[in-house]
């Protein structure tokens, strides 16, 4: 790719892509390895994951490629402490944490030379992420699905609002799920773009079936945000979303409504194939995806339209 990034040299990999980090999605082995073989970021995500499951997909990663890859942790989890001892004692050449503050974990991991991408949705987060000494940021837009920026501010106006705040590498997610959209993070000031949504619809994303089916199916209008006024979920439309509207506008009271959203879960959808009441996490992308590829196919695809992009935008041929 012909855009100007710091961080192919900042990271080790060749091309400024990074694979979202998603629950159940990328919780495996599989996708990450496949990611960072093709050149960009794969990423590990914690989350959900048991520590001796977490340890194996890390070991197996490392054992497939030389290439770097990342752990994503989300500080507020409560075994976060566990997942970042974990990243410390494997070596793990890239972290990305979220949802909690880096300053306090950062030396440990730079005495072996790790590399702390951190995410924001804000330009007063970024601007404190980058006084703690982060070497990047993952700016995520309200278009993108799981946890988006929760005032819905989209990826288009959010990532150049943090660019024009910082001086670190910025990688902007939301919205993304072409080279088009790699371009456009690139024309806003990035250096770098992270897709969720279309690497969940690659072959190695370990997710039910009926999951890809349904974001398959999906148009640009079908997802809606559950959990306004907390820590929102970007999913597509169903049978549970369409309750907690119905309870909304019945005008129940927040503890009702947080006991109604809670009881459902991400892994309902993913892990069991409940698309009518779990949560079916995408980011608005997903009615511009049509296709399930192999992941090393769809990096090569992502850089091939990223390029065309570029050269067209120079008044070269793509």
């Amino acid at each position: 790719m012909g855009f100007a990034s710091r961080l192919p040299a900042l990271l080790g990999i060749r091309y400024p892509i990074v694979q979202g980090g998603m629950s159940w999605a990328s919780s495996c082995a599989a996708l990450a390895l496949a990611v960072s073989r093709a050149g960009a970021l794969g990423v590990i995500a914690a989350g959900p994951m048991r520590p001796d499951d977490l340890i194996a997909a890390i070991r197996a990663v490392s054992a497939g490629t030389d290439r770097p890859f990342a752990l994503n942790i989300p500080l507020y989890n409560k075994r976060a402490a566990e997942f970042l001892d974990i990243a410390e004692a494997e070596r793990v050449p890239v972290i990305i944490a979220s949802q909690g503050g880096p300053k306090a974990h950062l030396p440990r991991f730079r005495a072996y030379g790790a590399k702390w991408l951190h995410v924001v949705a804000s330009p007063a987060h970024a601007a404190k992420a980058e006084a703690a000494g982060v070497d990047g940021l993952i700016v995520v837009g309200g278009d993108a699905g799981g946890h988006p920026a929760p005032d819905e501010v989209s990826a288009m106006v959010m990532v150049r609002a943090v660019v024009r705040a910082v001086d670190i590498p910025v990688i902007g997610a939301g919205g993304v799920a072409d080279g088009a959209g790699i371009a456009a993070m690139f024309a806003l000031g990035a250096e770098g773009a992270q897709l969720g949504t279309r690497f969940l619809m690659t072959e190695e994303a370990s997710v039910h079936p009926a999951y890809k089916e349904s974001v398959l199916r999906a148009g640009i209008a079908d997802t809606t945000l559950v959990g306004r006024g907390g820590l929102p979920v970007r999913q597509l439309r169903n049978r549970f979303t369409a309750e907690v509207d119905a309870a909304e506008r019945a005008g129940q009271d927040r503890e009702a409504l947080a006991a109604l959203i809670m009881s459902r879960s991400l892994k309902d959808a993913a892990l069991d194939g409940d698309v009518d009441w779990g949560k079916v996490e995408a980011g608005q992308t997903a009615g511009l995806i049509d296709d399930i590829l192999p992941a090393e196919t769809l990096v090569h695809r992502l850089v091939a339209e990223a390029e065309a992009v570029r050269l067209r935008l120079a008044g070269g041929v793509a």
